[in-house]
């Protein structure tokens, strides 16, 4: 047999056309003179119209409207009489009650919609050609004003530049000039949608995606980036908020992951029309949750190279091979369920493509995948319970994606030899290819299936650096078992961009036991060593004394409808047997304390087949608790049987009753209901809790499991949370930095790991040394120049409190005492309130680069609990002489906080009318309820509004926590009012209730408890 190399013929061309450009060299600048916003926004504009938008010089509703009827009479080839654009108009595009949601599903998932005819007949009419994406006409308009009162429209707005595709605003663009910070763009975009969007016929809430910009930083994201939505809670629908949302914009980028931000490079690459229409129709994704996610710019690459390689293995034969497929190192925590969703739809529409198999390997990873599936879109994966399940899907034409087990599908291919599925077009993708893909089920996969592409997500491949020494040499690395990198995108990349948070890394050097150099002592005496009752003793002290310094339980936030006290952690084991030892442990040091100082502690393991695996990866734990030692497994049910009585619930370790006990324990860790979860290695792969910033380490890790592990605590939740905090009390210094450099690159550490101590504490000393001496507290802050300095002087030193809290160092070693802070504070409120006055659109643009940290400040929130506790304070020593330093207290903590200040007068009268003795829980409750129902009443009298449907309508708000201003609610409160009454028109009626039921709904949302979280 010859050994002459088979010769390989190259596809000379691959993309049709690239959504995302590979690779963006920018134009050397032109200019370096000033540009104003408004140059900024006619260069914008010159751009679009050089790429084939059309631009139009409307101003006002009645063009909008007209517009778009030419726009959708010339995209469907008709035309409509008046009569039936008319209805048309109001039925299928502005109906009365459709708000933002509608209007998404209009566009993202029921684009074709019916027109009744004069003559009776129906015909479909489309808003935009998905099929062909370049029927679709774009046009740009500028400076569009809706009026004030106009349409409901609480003030007159003008907004930057907004492009119509088909006649719908569908893309806005917000601009500021150059040197502005772009969150003042968010901002005012936030108000557009507050104020303006739903206005006259709400046509601006079919904008999907918002761009923002100052000319040299260009971000964007979608509607839904403000609006988490609903949750189901107790049986009731609650609206729920995302705290900070401008953490969730994202970066344009070439496909090397570079990200393209001046305005002029982002123009010509993002709005090219094939990459704006195919973002709209392919790469935006609406949750079952009515959530719009559009795809990242590494996320839509990944995905298109996945069907490029399809169509090519298909068109070159090569079906059935490794070259057929590819793998995408995606680090962990960016997104990779998304896009291996995205890709399986695609792929499983393509003419070609008989089934889309997406292959997890564990039960629980099933589950979560199964629902993330469900939640991108109802239905669209057939999940399976049992291998006769999956045959049948396998035969079932219609089921197009099927999400399975390695371990169901290896069953399958043992029991059915030469079933006619293997024969077919089979596009299999693994979720996680770092796992078990690598053995004998791996090459059963691959001998079974005949004409098949084989793809692997993974944020940790596995490189010849971190192999190992067992197993079949044929399948040692990703790229062997899958064939080649299609894309990549590194832990550098994603922190880099913000998608993911770096991580900070304590070593806490407990008793040195264990450090064993002698050769004969082996791993598991080693182990036995590190469980010391007094280091184990010492490790659980230090947890539970810096445990709310490190999840940050000092400060607030709000998660769903709730406002909650810091973030959660993991406690890693190496063992069963030290999770045990590490349970008793925390219950003991915990006997004495109160039941509300305790710490919720949770533990899960199930069996392993080792402990410790040598290549760096976490031994997969299944729910088989039956492989068990019976020690092991009592030891288990005694901990459920303390979850139980914890949280009213009745699991324990049989087969079903233990995976629904991993279900709820990893709700609760995602809810932030509990503490901390003492596992071995469950959860620490493939689980994700926004929620979660710490990992306790007492485990040797490695290479990718470590990189796997330490990811559990760095998702993105708000800019409380800045990091994801590891505290390893075995040093791992040299494993995290390998690991690091091998998964990032060789220069990543600085990116990766935060900066030292002394670095953040030198800035911190400087500024606060600034803050004092320029600006004195008994001194008033003159001039908007020098407000504006101390805004961004007080919010720099914010941001720099927020990370050096977490430093044990720190404690102690605050430069500013807590009243300084406190009356700081207040004078940034006061600073708030004035530049955010409501003044006229004009007026507002003075403004514009002026920042505050308001959600740094609400975190040290004061909240009604420790107000009251004053107030029994101030009770307890009255004519003592101390109580009028109390009773200052109580002022200064009201103006230091941003939620009491506009409650300050009730805080005051409620202290005035104490009584000698009695309940102050009770006294408060009272007092609110009794000032909350007088001034309503004087609401509904001074407003003429009808009295039950007014309560109602207040009702509703107190429980969702928010006043619904948008549909019908509100219309039902207003008396009937004729269009010509000399008290002004139903719009301005309208928008004055809203305002007071506003004001009226923020003094006293909050109060009705004595607090809590």
């Amino acid at each position: 047999m010859s050994d002459v190399p088979a010769r390989r013929y190259e596809p000379i061309a691959v993309s049709a056309e690239s959504t995302v450009v590979a690779e963006y060299v920018p134009d050397a600048p032109a200019e370096d003179a000033y540009q104003s916003e408004a140059a900024l926004e006619q260069e914008l504009i010159r751009l679009l119209q050089s790429q084939a938008y059309e631009y139009l010089p409307i101003t006002s509703e009645a063009q909008l409207v007209a517009n778009l009827r030419v726009q959708l009479e010339a995209l469907n080839a008709t035309s409509f009489s008046d009569a039936e654009w008319t209805q048309f108009f109001t039925e299928r595009i502005s109906g009365a009650n459709d708000g933002i949601v509608e209007k998404t599903i209009r566009i993202q998932e029921d684009h074709v919609q019916l027109l009744k005819r004069d003559d009776g007949t129906v015909k479909n009419i489309t808003l935009i050609d998905k099929q062909n994406i370049h029927n679709n006409r774009l046009q740009v308009i500028n400076q569009y004003e809706t009026g004030e009162g106009e349409g409901g429209s609480a003030r007159s707005n003008r907004y930057d530049v907004t492009v119509l595709v088909n006649g719908l605003p569908m893309v806005h663009i917000e601009l500021k000039r150059r040197g502005v910070d772009i969150r003042e763009a968010f901002n005012q975009i936030d108000r557009y949608q507050r104020d303006s969007f739903w206005a006259g016929s709400g046509l601006f809430e079919y904008v999907q995606l918002f761009v923002i910009s100052n000319g040299t930083l260009t971000k964007y994201y979608s509607n839904t980036t403000r609006r988490q939505h609903l949750s189901e809670v107790a049986g009731k629908k609650k609206v729920r908020k995302t705290s900070n949302s401008f953490e969730f914009t994202s970066w344009w980028a070439d496909a090397q992951n570079r990200p393209i931000t001046d305005l002029t490079a982002f123009a010509k690459t993002f709005f090219a029309k094939h990459v704006l229409l195919n973002i709209l129709t392919r790469y935006c994704v609406l949750t079952a949750d009515r959530l719009l996610l559009v795809m990242r710019p590494y996320q839509i690459v990944a995905t298109e190279r996945i069907l490029q390689k399809i169509d090519i293995s298909t068109n070159y034969k090569t079906l059935g091979t490794v070259a057929a497929g590819g793998y995408v190192w995606h680090t962990t925590g960016s997104g990779k369920t998304l896009t291996s969703f995205k890709a399986a739809q695609l792929a499983s529409k393509l003419p070609s493509v008989d089934k889309v198999l997406f292959v997890v390997d564990r039960k629980d990873l099933d589950y979560q995948t199964m629902r993330e599936y469900d939640r991108f879109e109802k239905g669209a994966a057939n999940s399976n319970t049992s291998t006769a399940v999956l045959k049948k899907q396998l035969e079932d034409p219609a089921a197009k994606i099927i999400i399975t087990t390695i371990q169901k599908l290896s069953t399958f291919i043992g029991a059915n030899k030469g079933h006619a599925i293997y024969g077919g077009h089979v596009v299999i993708i693994f979720d996680e290819c770092h796992r078990s893909q690598f053995g004998d089920m791996h090459t059963a996969i691959t001998k079974a299936f005949k004409r098949y592409n084989l793809f692997g997500f993974t944020g940790t491949p596995i490189f010849s650096a971190n192999s190992g020494t067992g197993g079949n040499p044929q399948l040692k690395t990703t790229e062997q078992a899958f064939g080649e990198k299609l894309h990549t995108y590194t832990i550098v990349d994603a922190i880099t961009d913000k998608n993911v948070l770096p991580f900070r890394i304590d070593y806490v050097n407990t008793i040195k036991v264990g450090n064993v150099v002698d050769k004969q002592v082996s791993a598991i005496d080693t182990e036995k060593a590190l469980l010391a009752p007094e280091r184990i003793s010492q490790i659980v002290g230090y947890t539970l004394e810096h445990f709310d310094q490190k999840t940050k339980r000092a400060e607030h936030y709000t998660l769903g409808e709730r406002r909650v006290r810091g973030f959660n952690a993991l406690f890693a084991t190496a063992s069963i047997e030290a999770a045990r030892v590490y349970y008793n442990h925390f219950q003991l040091k915990q006997e004495h304390l109160p039941p509300g100082r305790r710490l919720k502690v949770g533990l899960i393991y199930s069996y392993g087949a080792n402990d410790a695996v040598e290549d760096g990866a976490l031994e997969e734990e299944g729910f088989e608790t039956g492989a068990l030692s019976m020690d092991a497994r009592s030891f288990l049910e005694d901990a459920i049987q303390d979850y139980n009585a914890l949280y009213g619930t009745s699991f324990d370790t049989s087969a079903d009753r233990f995976q629904n006990y991993y279900k709820d324990l990893s709700l609760k860790l995602k809810q932030r209901e509990i503490d901390l979860v003492i596992v071995v290695n469950m959860f620490l792969t493939g689980f994700d809790a926004t929620t979660m910033n710490t990992l306790f380490v007492d485990k040797n890790l490695r290479a990718h499991g470590l990189i796997q592990a330490y990811s559990r605590t760095n998702r993105i939740l708000n800019s409380v949370k800045t990091y994801g905090n590891i505290v390893s009390f075995r040093d791992l210094e040299e494993e995290t930095n390998d690991a690091i450099a091998l998964f990032g690159n060789k220069d990543a550490r600085g990116v990766v790991l935060l900066k030292p101590y002394a670095e953040y504490y030198d800035d911190y000393a400087e500024k606060v040394t600034e803050l004092l001496d320029s600006f004195p507290l008994d001194q008033p802050i003159v001039g908007e120049a020098a407000q504006k300095e101390f805004i961004k002087l007080f919010g720099a030193i914010l941001r720099l409190q927020n990370i050096l809290t977490s430093f044990d160092e720190f404690t102690g070693n605050a430069i500013l005492t807590d009243r300084q802070g406190q009356d700081y504070r207040s004078v940034y409120l006061d600073l708030y309130a004035e530049f955010r006055k409501d003044k006229d659109a004009d007026k507002e643009q003075i403004n514009d680069d002026v920042v505050f940290e308001i959600e740094l400040i609400k975190q040290v929130e004061i909240n009604v609990d420790y107000i009251l506790m004053l107030v029994s304070k101030y009770r307890e020593e009255r004519g003592d002489g101390d109580d009028k330093e109390i009773r200052a207290e109580i002022t200064r903590a009201v103006d230091a906080s941003p939620t009491l200040r506009n409650k300050k007068d009730l805080i005051e009268d409620f202290v005035d009318s104490l009584s000698a003795d009695g309940e102050i829980d009770q006294e408060w409750r009272a007092f609110i309820a009794a000032k909350r129902e007088a001034e309503l009443a004087t609401i509904i009298t001074g407003e003429n509004l009808r009295p039950a449907a007014t309560r109602a309508f207040v009702e509703t708000a107190f429980r969702d926590g928010q006043i619904r201003t948008s549909g019908t609610a509100i219309t039902k409160v207003l008396p009937p009012v004729s269009r010509f009454a000399p008290s002004g028109g139903h719009g301005e009626k309208k928008q004055r209730v809203i305002q007071k039921l506003g004001a009226f709904f923020e003094r006293f949302f909050g109060l009705s408890s004595g607090g809590g979280d």
